[in-house]
Parts: C-alpha cells; structure tokens; sequence
C-alpha cells in the first residue's frame, strides 16, 4: 500500500485535487482510500463517500491537529491495510503555517493556491520546505506571469520538491499527479520505526492545560515573550 500525506493551508483546494485526482487512479483500477483529518468539523467525507470512496474523518477537538495526526497515523495504516487499499490518502486539516505532519519515506504533499499572496511561500514553514510535491492551484484565476512568479517563489523555498499546477476544478494536471503518488509500490504495512521529517511545534504551557486568565502570574512552562526592549526576554 502506498501512503500519501496532503497537507496545506485553509481552503488551499486539498479536497478537490483528491477527489480528481482519485477519479483518474481509478480508471487504473487502483484502489484508493482516504482519511480527513480537521479540526472541529468536516463533511467532506461525505464528497469521498459519493463517489465510492473508502472514507473515515477524525476531529482534533481543542488538541493541536498535527499532534493529532501523529498519534492516529499508525491506526490509519493498519484500517488502509485491512481495506486492502492501493493507495492510502491522508488530508490534514487546513493547518497553521508551522505545522509539520510529514514522515520520512512517505511522500509529502504540499497543496498550496495562486491566490494566497505572492509573499506566502516565504511564510510557510516544515509544511512546504520538506514536501516532496507542491502542486499550486487556483491558476486559473490569475495571468500567466502571476502564476511563473508565484511558483518561482515556491521553489526557491523548496528547490528540491516536484512543483506542479493543476486545475482541481477540472481535474487539469491530475492525471499527471496521480502518476507521480502511484509509480512506486512502497507496500507500507506499519509506521512503526519511522520519524518525522521535522519536529512538531512545541508548546507546553499553563494556556495547554486548560487556563484562560491573562497575566504574567499565570503564564508557566514554555513561554516565549516578545522583544520589545532590544533585549532577549524569554521565559522558560
């Protein structure tokens, strides 16, 4: 089984480029099931379900989504497994900037939009610099130069990636993408041993744990305070 891990920021078109680009797998009589992951509430399991697609969803709640996903992942690779998937599909939610949810030797795709602000790839962390896809959408709405500058700004975040556009409203380049998730059987049966690729966020503070009150008193654990004296302030 081959497991793929799409990622990218909120309404990037993640969704879309599945669904099209699972249309094209299974006119290769490749059996593909998918796992949205969000964070307080998803009906896109449903769009999976209408076209026949093996579908389960898991909400996060008020915990972090990528820790979330780390600590489900190897459940989700033994249900893939025990539907006898082809191709296994996980969506994260449409997570913050920071976030990492990449595993080594399992390819990572970055799903980001034309329309995001030419300034953005520069704002995305470990999501888009360790992705070994970045497939940009949306290009249908913006001129040519827009799109070859856009893009320009993405490789030089992450030159080693495969960068690609495609349409995920007309399904334009995702034959193209569903050929590059599906040309190496990695027969992935457990995660078990692996590691991620980049650390996750790290927070461990009083706000964690449940706090609300606003104040220095009732700020403990991993704080990082903002610079505004020329000195480095930082509680730990």
């Amino acid at each position: 089984m081959n497991l793929i891990t799409v990622s990218g920021p909120p309404s990037s078109g993640k969704t879309s480029l599945i669904i099209k680009t699972i249309e094209t797998l299974k006119e290769r009589n490749l059996k593909v099931g998918v796992v949205k992951f969000d964070c307080l509430y998803t009906d896109d399991d449903k769009l999976y379900e209408k076209i026949g697609i093996p579908v389960k969803k898991g909400l996060s709640g008020s915990l972090c989504p990528d820790h979330y996903f780390v600590s489900n992942i190897e459940e989700v690779v033994k249900w893939g497994v025990k539907e006898n998937l082809d191709i296994l599909i996980t969506e994260s939610a449409g997570l913050c900037n920071r976030c990492s949810p990449y595993i080594k030797d399992i390819k990572s795709v970055c799903v980001i939009d034309n329309l995001s602000g030419i300034n953005t790839p520069k704002k995305i962390g470990p999501m888009l610099k360790t992705a070994d896809i970045v497939v940009i959408t949306k290009g249908d709405i913006v001129s040519q130069a827009e799109r070859e500058v856009f893009a320009s700004r993405v490789m030089s975040v992450n030159p080693k990636a495969i960068t690609m556009h495609v349409n995920a409203l007309n399904g334009q380049g995702a034959y193209e993408f569903g050929s590059l998730i599906s040309e190496n059987n990695e027969n992935i049966s457990s995660l078990k041993g692996k590691s991620l690729k980049f650390p996750m966020p790290s927070a461990l503070c009083s706000y964690c744990l449940g706090e609300t009150r606003i104040g220095e008193e009732h700020q403990m654990g991993n704080v990082r305070k903002i610079n505004l004296n020329g000195e480095k302030n930082e509680k730990n």
